[in-house]
């Protein structure tokens, strides 16, 4: 049977749904990459909200999926970006978070690494913002979690020069117990962090950026990269202290970037392995054995859906994340905390599910379909 789709022309064209998935097996961390899933979260639709509360979470749901992200030998990023922090899910709901995925994290024997950041605050002075990342930081580190010092719309805000960002970051990581993963998140997915590192010309950004990096090299387990440029992640990661790893955080040029070169690679921290996680796991197990061709082979024809789901305006790529969750069969609804399961059209998630099925995503083909149906009919796009 076929599925009528609505394009972006709001034209309905036949197509017909895969019946058998890819299924790829669970299985144990790997031998050669360092790979994080940055995980979204669940909400509870049954909470009488409004797109102002604070987020209503479906905690049983939203831990179950780290399970399943970790059973396939991946980690888990944490209250990150595709958690909707700063977009739903503010710091009370995240600490929440944090505390419950990283204890989750200890029981099962997963890998977790959360996010540290100053959305406590909405803005201030740069004492405030140091006190806020502190703040957030000791619960990190109390919960036993890698922390990952993210950008700071804060700091963004308050910073003059690039020797704002080289005082309060050092005055950070002097204090870290661990070392951490520093973390530049591109203004295309939060305009509010254009600018960041001092200034709107990457290339100086980069500078202060690598000079931070220079003088605290031992408290820098990595640094994750979201600007959507391979070719300047590739002369970054060059240009890092030996020992600090690149984690790719370009959700389009992740095939070539984790795979690497001649001079080296990046391991990966990504939104797009929460939809791809087992294909992805599988993945790098084959690049565990030396074989870059089978591995671009599963991952290549994975870049299609990514930049289709990270397409302009990036920051609502969230949407297509837990919609292709809920017709995975990982959560029983496509409710989103904030009301963000409106941030994107029908013809995008009618081309999200295509892409998908596609692919052999879906453990459950038929179950997807069915859903998609569902969704079609609520819309009145029906033939």
């Amino acid at each position: 049977m076929t599925i009528e789709l609505p394009d972006a022309q709001g034209r309905l064209r036949a197509y017909e749904p895969r019946t058998e998935p890819l299924a790829p097996a669970a299985g144990a961390s790997f031998a050669s990459r360092t790979v994080f899933s940055a995980a979204h979260v669940v909400a509870d639709p049954y909470a009488d909200t409004t797109p102002d509360s604070p987020a209503a979470v479906d905690w049983d749901a939203t831990l179950a999926f780290r399970r399943h992200l970790w059973s396939h030998g991946l980690g888990v990023a944490e209250a990150m970006d595709t958690a909707q922090r700063g977009m739903g899910l503010d710091w009370a709901g995240a600490a929440e978070l944090i505390r419950r995925s990283a204890a989750e994290a200890k029981a099962v024997g997963g890998r977790i690494a959360c996010g540290v950041g100053t959305d406590q605050i909405a803005s201030g002075t740069l004492d405030q913002v140091r006190a806020a990342y502190e703040e957030q930081l000791a619960l990190v580190e109390e919960s036993g979690a890698q922390a990952i010092l993210m950008a700071s719309r804060a700091l963004a805000a308050a910073a003059r020069s690039p020797e704002d960002y080289l005082e309060v970051y050092g005055h950070l990581l002097r204090q870290c117990a661990e070392p951490v993963i520093l973390h530049w998140l591109g203004p295309m997915f939060d305009p509010a962090l254009e600018g960041y590192w001092g200034s709107s010309d990457l290339d100086a950004a980069t500078d202060t950026f690598l000079e931070v990096i220079a003088a605290h090299p031992d408290k820098i387990d990595g640094i994750k990269v979201s600007l959507l440029d391979a070719g300047r992640e590739v002369a970054l990661r060059r240009r890092l202290p030996e020992g600090v790893r690149c984690y790719t955080g370009d959700d389009f040029h992740y095939p070539e970037l984790i795979a690497g070169d001649e001079q080296g690679f990046s391991h990966a921290l990504l939104g797009i392995f929460d939809p791809l996680g087992p294909l992805a796991a599988q993945a790098v197990r084959v690049l565990d054995t030396g074989d870059t061709a089978g591995f671009r082979a599963l991952l290549d024809p994975t870049v299609e859906l990514s930049r289709h789901l990270f397409q302009a305006p990036t920051r609502f790529y969230k949407t297509g994340v837990v919609f292709l969750a809920w017709l995975a069969g990982h959560q029983n609804h496509f409710t989103m905390v904030g009301g963000l399961q409106s941030a994107r059209s029908l013809p995008h998630l009618a081309r999200a599910y295509e892409l998908a099925d596609g692919l052999g995503l879906f453990p459950d083909p038929k179950l997807a379909e069915d859903r998609m149906r569902t969704l079609l009919h609520l819309y009145g796009a029906t033939p």
